[in-house]
């Protein structure tokens, strides 16, 4: 069984040492891997998540996402309560588990999957993901179906936008379509910083010290999403690192 845990804290904290722990004792069976994203970027969670929920992977796999920056509700929160667990699961057999936080779970609900309660306490720790959450992952991956409830709200992803940072400094956005014919130099916008990209079919069909904005390797479902490149250096730093969420705007 392939668990993939999606999070805001990093791979080398001690906190994911502490959920990999307690998932190795509820569910000894598991290969668990671990994607780190910013703290409390529920678009960059939201965007891994259902990249590895639809790409291609064994049937049974599990992709348990917690991202909570309890911003649910600005008032006082008792016994470290926060946002709901929810869940869902793929005509392909996926499971996917994770807090249903801002974009978290969003770009699932976007391709029509259904996003439900599970029946489980959505306080009593800091450390939900440690403490609370693991048990009713284990019980549904082993196939209880009674923890599900009723079906969440859940809201759109962001268009247009910075989705996701890889680890060599490329963009990944949620454009989905070119904003200009192929070979067009645009002006892109990126919060306050704005610089020259050439649209084209592929990411490294620019020279080197050039960055390009073409189709990249996120997508699912037939889409496949743009992305800015800098061949040679690195977009996000051209940019100053933005974060997920933030607008790409062509500007000319």
């Amino acid at each position: 069984m392939l668990l993939t845990v999606v999070a805001d804290y990093g791979t080398g904290d001690l906190a994911f040492a502490e959920v990999r722990q307690r998932l190795a004792l509820l569910l000894p069976e598991a290969d668990v891997t671990t994607v780190p994203v910013p703290a409390f970027d529920t678009v960059a969670a939201g965007f891994c998540v259902a990249q590895l929920a639809f790409g291609d992977g064994p049937a049974g796999r599990i992709v348990y996402a917690n991202v909570a920056p309890r911003r649910d509700r600005d008032e006082p929160r008792a016994k470290n309560a926060g946002e709901r667990l929810a869940a869902a699961r793929l005509d392909s057999g996926v499971l996917v588990v994770g807090v249903n936080s801002g974009a978290s779970l969003s770009f699932l609900a976007a391709e029509g999957v259904t996003i439900r309660a599970v029946d489980a306490a959505d306080h009593g720790s800091q450390f939900r993901s440690r403490d609370v959450f693991p048990a009713a992952l284990a019980a549904l991956a082993h196939g209880d179906d009674a923890l599900l409830g009723e079906e969440l709200p859940v809201g759109p992803p962001p268009k247009q936008a910075v989705a996701y940072t890889d680890g060599y400094g490329n963009i990944k956005t949620t454009w989905d379509a070119p904003p200009a014919p192929t070979g067009s130099v645009i002006r892109v916008r990126i919060g306050g910083t704005e610089a020259l990209a050439t649209v084209s079919d592929g990411v490294f069909e620019v020279p080197a010290g050039t960055m390009s904005f073409a189709p990249g390797s996120s997508g699912w479902n037939n889409r496949t999403f743009y992305e800015l490149l800098a061949r040679g250096g690195s977009a996000a730093e051209t940019f100053g690192r933005p974060r997920a969420g933030t607008p790409v705007e062509i500007v000319g």
